[in-house]
């Protein structure tokens, strides 16, 4: 068995703390402790807990930008758009604790804002690309303004749903359920779909509850 280099157990440590008890709850003491180094050892790899929370947030948001590269004139299935957002939804859960606490992570991480803002703008666009191809198959009928409106609320879905989520038990920040948050997404667009579309839809959607 390929022994876990030192470096990436503290990734995987330091990450699963974050999520299970809150970013700002863990110190370096508390990551070392738990994987039974030296704080000498771990200051070795990494000089802070801002220096963690960056290599997360890379590994993160190259994970997100590769499934946000949608091609502006690809024909998305509404199966697909189910995959999508399963995808998205899974990752946001693996990466949560940036979540839970959104506006206090980024502000005492500054270094990140700019990137997650642009991170915002792509799930923005993607979801635009993946509307917009619905409306050009005959899928949705949609207005342009109803588009943005949709669009946005999509975004604001995404990026609030686990938050939300964790509010339900917060004495549990490890009973996530990425699905209902897709189930919800489904049903925003479900209101724009054509009939037939749209009892696909409900179907889809009940597999996630």
């Amino acid at each position: 068995m390929k022994k876990i280099k030192t470096r990436d157990r503290i990734l995987g440590t330091s990450l699963q703390l974050f999520n299970s008890l809150g970013e700002p709850n863990v110190t370096t003491l508390l990551i070392s402790d738990e994987l039974d180094i030296s704080p000498g050892n771990l200051y070795y790899h990494f000089k802070s807990k801002s220096d963690i929370v960056d290599e997360l947030f890379e590994s993160y948001e190259a994970e997100l930008l590769d499934l946000l590269a949608v091609p502006e004139d690809a024909e998305i299935s509404l199966d697909q758009f189910s995959f999508f957002l399963h995808l998205l939804f899974e990752a946001v859960a693996r990466y949560r604790f940036m979540y839970q606490d959104l506006v206090n992570v980024l502000s005492r991480h500054s270094q990140l804002q700019v990137r997650f803002r642009r991170l915002l703008k792509k799930k923005k666009t993607a979801f635009m690309v993946l509307c917009e191809s619905f409306r050009h198959q005959g899928l949705m009928a949609i207005s342009e303004d109803e588009l943005r409106s949709l669009c946005e609320q999509l975004t604001l879905t995404a990026c609030y749903w686990s938050s939300f989520d964790t509010l339900s038990h917060l004495d549990d920040r490890n009973s996530v359920d990425p699905g209902k948050g897709v189930y919800q997404m489904l049903h925003l667009i479900l209101p724009y779909l054509a009939e037939e579309e749209q009892q696909e839809i409900r179907l889809t959607s009940r597999s996630y509850l």
